[in-house]
């Protein structure tokens, strides 16, 4: 028996139809919001930007930014690992790993912008490949609370991590994973008559000088916290800003500039090559150098700015005055020769020093 086909009625028509003309409509709603993955420090760097900087970025691009957390080691090794097609759009590095990534041809240079031109001079990277979000530097940090109870006067030299009072209470992060461990080895190096094209006089000096009072060799200062708060830890290297953050916690850690100076230390940021959104993501850098934005990091995560128009009042205002300070005497370091003889320098401290 053949049956006779049915028909959808009129109302199921005119159904059918509004419901595909509120899918159209909504479609372009849908299609404004895109996504920026930008890889970052994990913590407090995440934190702050997460809810206090990016959500005037994401509110006028209808974007969302999400962070990939990592150490700048972690982050440099996903980019190169995905290289021919970029998980990431923006990165942000150490300074000297962010020369390794550029030279990986892993950014793309910078559009011109009035917050780029704004920049200190020394958070420019060579051919604007990538700019400077933050600066600083690493000095001397030391536990507060065990050096009073000892009756320790505050360090002033780097070779204060030689006095054999602090037998096995140095911290050391290692030359070949940390910016910190490399920072304090250099400028011991310098010290010791040594320059960074030039590292004889360091790995020589150091078996009978910072050597025996090392305690640990850490891969990050991820563990520092616990280290302080155990007495173990009593002097190490470490930036003003990490220090803050370790303060923020309610632990006893003080920073001090050695009079030899410290290592200037600047966050830096690059646009992905060959990323997915290449105008957005460079929208997006351009943001996170504008005193707007540098101004909601300093506020909420004590991110010393790079854009010197950056207003800070109050707190923000005293630490920003006391980094100028610390800068006056920070000494810059040469990249180009670092990232050219690490490989080397890191597997003779691997075998000699932390064997």
């Amino acid at each position: 028996m053949t049956q006779t086909p049915s028909f959808p009625s009129f109302r199921d028509c005119a159904v059918s139809l509004a419901i595909a003309a509120a899918w159209l409509c909504a479609a372009p709603a849908i299609a404004q919001t895109r996504t920026l993955y930008i890889g970052m420090n994990g913590g407090t760097m995440e934190k702050t930007y997460t809810e206090y900087v990016f959500g005037p970025f994401e509110k006028a691009n209808g974007a969302k930014v999400v962070v990939v957390p990592g150490t700048s080691s972690d982050i440099l090794a996903k980019a190169q690992a995905t290289k021919d097609k970029p998980q990431m759009h923006v990165m942000f590095l150490d300074d000297g790993i962010m020369y390794r990534a550029i030279g990986m041809g892993l950014c793309e240079k910078m559009q011109p912008s009035q917050a780029l031109n704004d920049l200190y001079p020394t958070a420019r990277f060579k051919g604007d490949m990538a700019a400077g979000v933050n600066v600083g530097m690493t000095g001397l940090a030391y536990n507060k609370k065990m050096f009073t109870e000892k009756g320790w006067p505050a360090p002033t030299s780097w070779m204060d991590l030689a006095d054999p009072k602090f037998k096995g209470k140095v911290v050391f992060q290692s030359l070949s994973s940390s910016t910190f461990g490399l920072h304090g080895f250099l400028l011991f190096n310098r010290i010791q008559g040594g320059t960074d094209k030039n590292v004889e006089p360091g790995f020589k000096a150091w078996p009978t000088t910072i050597g025996p009072n090392v305690l640990e060799y850490i891969p990050s200062s991820a563990k520092l916290s616990e280290m302080v708060q155990t007495g173990e830890a009593a002097i190490f290297p470490l930036t003003p800003t990490a220090v803050g953050v370790l303060k923020s916690k309610g632990l006893p850690v003080e920073y001090v500039q050695p009079k030899e100076g410290s290592a200037v230390l600047t966050v830096g940021e690059c646009v992905i090559a060959g990323n997915s959104e290449p105008a957005l993501a460079q929208k997006l850098a351009q943001y996170l150098l504008s005193p707007e934005a540098q101004a909601l990091a300093l506020q909420h995560g004590d991110q010393i700015p790079s854009n010197p128009k950056t207003k800070a009042t109050g707190e923000a205002a005293a630490l920003v005055n006391q980094m100028n300070e610390y800068m006056k005497t920070a000494k810059t370091v040469d990249w180009d020769s670092i990232n050219e003889n690490r490989p080397a320098w890191n597997a003779r401290w691997n075998k000699t020093v932390e064997r």
